[in-house]
């Protein structure tokens, strides 16, 4: 059985953690241990988040004045690499018979995507408001209000195309283990005259997951997070966990967005496209949410 593995932020780096290379070693650990419980009986593609490190990296970049900060697909890229390294290298230490590959992924947008006109996803640094006016003006950015300060915020287009498609299908063909389409993916466009470029965008890599998942015809997906579950009226004294769900039940509950609202839609999505089965909950329950004996699961 091929199972696509998304791993959530908290994979990473967990909620309060300060985003420390030894920190996300030891958690990534703890996530290869629970792929590797799944890969001894099925083959399995993972994906996984790359907010807080592409968010770090444009910190940094800011701090050098010698030379233009580097573009957000630049950092897209160098967050893939260092984090594909990370799983890939923990997943060899738990002793997996499979080849294990790291691919960066580039996944085509439309430039006509309202996305581009109304960017949400706030990225980097925070600013005084004078400062942010200043970056705005300087380098063209959106700039929002986030808490006591101002924030850069960029597009989350819709993700139409994996590029790497058939090199990703050629790596499962043989039996690879492969880690692809980290955060998202690197945003790309393609011009008229066929050129291949990188915008300053996030992809939603819930998104971008359910789609690899469903050219792959994967046959479950699990999107695995902090969470036991998906939760109907979540934070109230009546939440109640939806252990067996479908994607009409699930339309007619709001989640919060940004955060459950992209899994919820990533599983229907990828259910009503396949009809196989996805699953939601914690990286830890991997086996037990495959199985439907914890977690969501969606069919």
């Amino acid at each position: 059985m091929l199972v696509m593995i998304a791993l959530g932020g908290n994979a990473l780096i967990r909620r309060g953690q300060p985003p420390e290379v030894e920190i996300q070693r030891e958690n990534i650990k703890q996530a290869a241990q629970a792929i590797a419980k799944v890969a001894r009986d099925h083959q399995v593609v993972v994906t996984h988040g790359n907010g807080p490190q592409v968010g770090l990296l444009a910190m940094q970049s800011e701090t050098y004045q010698g030379l233009k900060p580097y573009p957000l697909d630049i950092l897209d890229a160098q967050t893939e690499g260092a984090i594909g390294y990370l799983i890939e290298q923990e997943l060899d230490n738990q002793g997996l018979e499979p080849p294990i590959v790291t691919l960066l992924t580039q996944i085509e947008v439309d430039p006509d995507d309202l996305a581009f006109s109304k960017p949400t996803k706030p990225i980097g640094a925070v600013y005084s408001k004078i400062e942010a006016q200043r970056l705005a003006q300087e380098r063209g950015w959106t700039i929002a209000a986030d808490g006591q300060g101002y924030r850069r915020v960029v597009p989350s287009p819709e993700p139409k195309r994996i590029l790497e498609l058939s090199t990703i299908e050629l790596l499962v063909k043989v039996g690879a283990l492969v880690i692809c389409g980290g955060g998202g993916g690197i945003p790309v466009i393609i011009t008229p005259s066929g050129r291949i470029c990188g915008v300053e965008a996030v992809i939603d890599k819930d998104l971008a997951t359910a789609l690899l998942a469903t050219k792959l015809q994967a046959d479950a997906l699990l999107l695995l997070t902090d969470v036991d579950g998906v939760y109907t009226n979540w934070g109230t004294p009546t939440a109640k966990l939806l252990s067996m769900t479908t994607p009409s039940e699930l339309s007619n509950y709001s989640f919060a967005p940004g955060s459950m609202q992209p899994k919820v839609e990533a599983a229907c999505r990828f259910v009503k496209a396949t009809g196989a089965m996805a699953g939601i909950g914690k990286l830890e329950d991997a086996v037990e949410i495959l199985r439907g004996d914890r977690g969501t699961m969606v069919k």
